[in-house]
């Protein structure tokens, strides 16, 4: 007893210097809680302090009454959620960057908002998932922790709306550790915690800080096994980098009978099957063995060797892991059995488990990084900026746009603060965004000098400086290269700015006779040009001449040319329309071996045959099972028509607005397939085809649908060749259909690769809203569905996103990597869209999802959802 007490003496006394030291680097948040309440938790004795400082968003919550007179620990009293915004960040500063750190939160429902409904929603650290959380009951304590390597000098946690129930958070801690512990984590991967056991512990209590200076969390495990202890200071080893505190270290358990194994077996049924996991036991030998007497064991994982033979030593701790990370399975049973030679039976002191969180996403460019945190305090801009700028791609900064590259982090290409009440002179760490292609500063209050720094990006090519009170002259870098075409430079509305030129007229003696022959030159100039315009009037770049005797070109006779006669013959004098557009009819008809064909009759003015000549040279180029199948022509005089498969299922817009009892509904692994069979006809026709093409009319009304539910693009007749590859655009009138119109075309009147890319986000869409290319939100009141959709994503409304016809039958993760794929594909700049290749490669990712093992998959009705964590899980179980 006197050596009992000695040790619970020096214990205290350990304790008490610990907690005298202070908490260095320690960073504990008691959500929810008021400013100034700060408080020292009775059993820790560690300082919390309220979340204000650390986030601007979210609103301050008590849980029921209910759960409070149940004894709730302090914690869980407050907390803070987030009923607006799809993503808000807390964010922990200061750290230090390169340094292992332990970060943990935690959270309890406890039916805060009186509804009695279970969130769900996605905590992320940075720009990588750390955990979905789900809550089986509304009293639980969920907590989750994680050891990572900083990246940089502040974390940023984040808590995602998925549209199943507004997030919130209990607790926020940050605890620095040694750099030499735990050596699995770095900076490309870290460590999420399964659990942390004492099965020794003597009583109910936790054992975390003081005891243990880093704050982990031990927790005490009852088994069939006898449980012992010493009252000496137990020696950590610390070469082998995991440091077990001295009070669980000093206490174990051995078998009930000398002679048995000690088994331990924890369940991982709520894993994915493809984790990896470690486990590390730690151990230490608690008695003085006599000369006669001997600890000795070895170990195996499910029957097969582990490690051993081993003996711990006395009063030392030792750990020992799993060679290689083990795969997530349904149970892992460890044994210790005792050797031939061992007098005394196996030991165990403490073991920990442990996954593998690779880190998939690298965080935004650090130079871009540190210039717009600079940005966003210089003019404290009043946006939802938090977390990382550019990841996940579906949450990246309001106004700001990245590219993307696997092989380098994202930077940042484009920014818009138009109208963000900006004032001051433009701050220098614009001009540290080195990739910015579009910069937008217009309509603020900036004032002082346009800086020469701007003109050093090399990769701008738009600058709106408009309505500012900017003075002085633009950097004659900027007029050059927007003289040379290179940079789009707006500047008007700015009362004391002019460019170098305008300034020197202000101050110039206007000779009259130079500017008369000036004019006399202009006037015969421009003569000149007009003389040449009205001779060359519709030719354009990318566009050649096309004259009626090349109908019967080798090009064209290399397919089967059919007579008028043979059409009127095929169609029963056209008797059944399948089909109408701007430049004819479509008919069904039968070929004279009974082969379905449709046939595109085209109306005879001069543009229905420019649409003719123009889509049937295209349709003769390619052959795609998802493009449709040209089958011949008809070209007799003003008679012109295409001969195509037949498709017997109707185009996709029907297919998505019919209604009716007797109405297919599409369901979602159909709409993938959909979608998929699109994206592969477009990627062919922008990589396949030499040269390549552009469709630009890509609408759900031009993708049929066959009785295999396997779609092919169709109407060919706006589409352009590139007949120079080295071209990255083509000049040419601004054609499509509303809503699904590019809108840098639209503005620019430039097409490239990346006008299709934005109509087939918006074909994407519609798939997963079952809504139209423009919304009808009242009688007079439309709206496009990227914008609809946007908005809703913006109040965090993402379940009633998804086409109600659905169900709620389709995989959660698979419709929001749908949702992401499609926002990716429809920013306003053309630049910010992904390729067609790219967008292939995602929408098999997305099908993986969609057609991973069903015991894998979330359903989009969640009723009693459960979450792998340290609270939730069940305890293993001891043989």
């Amino acid at each position: 007893m006197v050596m009992r007490g000695i040790f619970l003496l020096l214990a205290f006394l350990v304790s008490a210097a610990v907690f005298f030291h202070g908490q260095p680097g320690f960073i504990s948040i008691d959500c929810g809680i008021a400013e100034g309440l700060n408080y020292t938790d009775n059993q820790t004795q560690i300082e919390y302090t309220s979340d204000n400082g650390f986030i601007d968003t979210g609103i301050n919550q008590e849980i029921s009454s209910v759960y409070t007179l149940k004894s709730t620990q302090r914690l869980y009293q407050n907390l803070r959620s987030f009923p607006e915004g799809i993503r808000n960040c807390y964010t922990l500063k200061p750290v230090v960057k390169g340094n292992k750190y332990l970060i943990r939160a935690s959270f309890m429902y406890g039916n805060y908002d009186g509804t009695n409904k279970l969130p769900v929603f996605d905590v992320y650290l940075g720009a990588n998932l750390w955990q979905i959380m789900k809550f089986p009951h509304a009293h639980k304590r969920i907590r989750i922790e994680i050891m990572v390597v900083a990246y940089m000098d502040i974390f940023s946690v984040c808590l995602i709306n998925r549209g199943w129930g507004a997030p919130f958070i209990s607790v926020l801690e940050l605890r620095p550790l040694n750099n030499s512990l735990y050596t699995t984590v770095n900076e490309s991967q870290s460590l999420l915690l399964y659990n942390r056991f004492n099965p020794g512990a003597p009583n109910d209590r936790d054992v975390r800080y003081p005891d243990d200076p880093y704050d982990r969390i031990w927790k005490q495990w009852v088994g069939p096994w006898t449980p012992f202890s010493t009252p000496s200071i137990i020696e950590i080893e610390n070469d082998f980098g995991f440091e077990p505190p001295t009070m669980v270290m000093s206490t174990a358990v051995s078998p009930l009978s000398a002679n048995d194994n000690l088994n331990f077996s924890f369940p991982m049924n709520d894993t994915d099957s493809g984790l990896q996991f470690y486990v590390y036991m730690h151990f230490a030998e608690l008695q003085l063995l006599d000369s006669n007497q001997l600890r000795e064991f070895t170990l195996s994982l499910n029957g097969a060797f582990l490690d051993g033979p081993f003996s711990p030593m006395y009063q030392v701790a030792r750990t020992l892991s799993s060679p290689s990370p083990l795969t997530g399975k349904d149970n892992y049973t460890i044994a210790l059995y005792k050797t031939t030679n061992s007098t005394l039976p196996p030991i165990l002191n403490a073991f920990e488990i442990h996954s593998v969180k690779q880190h998939l996403e690298s965080a935004t460019n650090r130079q871009d990084f540190d210039s717009i945190m600079n940005i966003k305090a210089t003019y404290r801009v009043k946006r939802n900026w938090m977390g990382d700028p550019c990841l996940p791609k579906a949450y990246s900064w309001d106004g700001l746009n990245c590219s993307y590259d696997s092989s380098y982090p994202p930077t940042i290409t484009s920014l818009n603060l138009s109208s963000s009440g900006l004032s001051g002179e433009i701050a220098p760490s614009l001009g540290n965004l080195t990739s910015i292609v579009s910069l937008d500063l217009s309509r603020n209050n900036l004032t002082g000098a346009v800086p020469d720094f701007l003109a050093n990006l090399s990769s701008l090519t738009f600058l709106n400086l408009r309505s500012n009170q900017f003075t002085g002259s633009i950097p004659s870098v900027l007029l050059e290269r927007s003289h040379n075409g290179l940079l789009t430079l707006s500047f008007g509305e700015n009362l004391e700015l002019c460019s170098s030129d305008s300034c020197k007229k202000k101050h110039r003696h206007f000779n009259i006779p130079v500017i008369i022959g000036v004019s006399v030159v202009a006037v015969l100039v421009s003569f000149t040009m007009m003389i040449v315009c009205h001779k060359f009037r519709g030719r354009r770049q990318g566009e050649p001449a096309f004259n009626a005797s090349e109908e019967d070109s080798l090009f064209f006779s290399r397919n089967r040319r059919f007579t008028y006669t043979e059409i009127m013959h095929m169609t029963n004098n056209f008797q059944r329309v399948i089909g109408r557009g701007g430049f004819g009819t479509v008919y069904h008809g039968h070929m004279e071996d009974g082969t379905q064909v449709a046939i595109k009759l085209f109306s005879q003015i001069h543009h229905g045959t420019n649409v003719f000549q123009t889509e049937a040279q295209l349709l003769m180029r390619f052959h795609h099972k998802n493009l449709v199948h040209f089958l011949g022509y008809c070209a007799e005089g003003n008679n012109k028509a295409l001969i195509l498969e037949y498709i017997v299922g109707g185009n996709l817009a029907n297919l998505l607005s019919a209604k009716g009892d007797d109405t297919i509904v599409l369901n979602w692994d159909q709409r993938l397939r959909i979608a998929m069979d699109v994206a592969q006809g477009l990627e062919y026709l922008h990589t396949g085809c030499k040269p390549p093409i552009i469709h630009r009319d890509v609408k759900a009304a031009n993708i049929l649908i066959n009785e295999r539910l396997e779609a092919k693009i169709a109407d060919f007749g706006l589409s352009k060749a590139f007949l120079d590859e080295e071209l990255t655009h083509i000049s040419t009138d601004v054609k499509g259909t509303q809503g699904y119109l590019d809108p840098e075309y639209f503005i620019s009147n430039n097409l490239n690769e990346k006008s299709d890319v934005y109509s087939f986000g918006v074909v994407l869409l519609e798939l997963i809203t079952g809504k139209t290319a423009i919304t009808r939100l009242t009688n007079s009141e439309r709206i496009t569905i990227v914008k609809w959709v946007t908005d809703m994503i913006g109040r965090g409304d993402i379940r009633n996103i998804v086409d109600p016809r659905l169900g709620g039958h389709c995989d959660v993760n698979s419709v929001w990597k749908a949702i992401e794929i499609a926002i990716a594909c429809t920013p306003p700049i053309a630049i910010q869209r992904p390729s067609m290749s790219d967008v292939v490669m995602e929408l098999k990712e997305c099908l993986q999802v969609d057609i991973a093992p069903e015991e894998n998959r979330m359903s989009m009705k969640i009723e009693e959802p459960e979450i792998l964590s340290s609270d939730s899980m069940s305890y293993p179980s001891a043989r």
